[in-house]
């Protein structure tokens, strides 16, 4: 039988807190092992316990859920841990600070229970969990804020079928997808995406995907290749 994904929920609000936890226990996959009110306890948690996923609100009292989700981050011992934002916030300035933390999804409060529980296997596997709305607010940032030309030398020495892959996970696509798309075996499209995440000093594939912008190799009005 497969280990149940261990959750820690981190928000300030109590009823959210115990409205989460059965709607995330009822496959019986997932199991929430604490619970906290704010960043710095909620970090606390995450140290002791190692969860697969920590559901963390943003905006709370003592420490934040992106200062919070910097600090699991940099930890080298929680390389295993992924933060799944959850807010009622869905603000450009809030979505992309996330996502730069280290956040491997963001999900709003009204997220359906199916979504939810979805949500929490997908970053527990080790992909990103970013929505076709995320993924604007993304482009947006990086129009915005990057200069893809001075980015660019980022992916100096990556092979052209490193890059390929890369520009599929900057597209959203899924192994199993870049695999198809590229004629690989989904083996061999993970180990590529694998090599990418040490090649490329990313922690995740959520970092991937803002790099894959940053750089110009995907850029806002792109669509998925088929």
């Amino acid at each position: 039988m497969t280990e149940a994904i261990r959750v820690v929920i981190v928000d300030d609000q109590e009823l959210v807190r115990a409205g989460l936890r059965p709607l995330a226990e009822r496959d019986g996959d997932i199991t929430v092992v604490a619970e906290a009110a704010d960043g710095r306890s909620g970090l606390s948690h995450v140290r002791e316990l190692r969860p697969d996923v920590v559901l963390m609100d943003i905006r709370m009292p003592v420490m934040d859920g992106i200062e919070a989700a910097r600090a699991i981050v940099a930890d080298g011992a929680l390389n295993g841990v992924r933060v799944l934002m959850l807010t009622t916030f869905d603000e450009d300035e809030n979505v992309f600070a996330a996502i730069r933390a280290g956040a491997a999804g963001y999900l709003l409060k009204d997220v359906s229970p199916d979504d939810l529980r979805s949500a929490i296997r997908t970053v527990a596997a080790g992909d990103a969990l970013l929505s076709p709305s995320v993924t604007a607010v993304v482009m947006r940032a990086v129009a915005e804020g990057h200069s893809p030309a001075e980015d660019a030398h980022a992916l100096e020495g990556l092979t052209e079928r490193e890059v390929e892959v890369l520009s599929g996970i900057g597209h959203g696509l899924t192994n199993d997808e870049i695999a198809a798309e590229l004629v690989l075996s989904p083996a061999t499209a993970r180990t590529y995406v694998s090599r990418l995440l040490t090649r490329l000093d990313a922690r995740d594939r959520a970092a991937l995907i803002v790099l894959a912008y940053e750089t110009g190799l995907v850029r806002p009005g792109d669509t998925a290749p088929r």
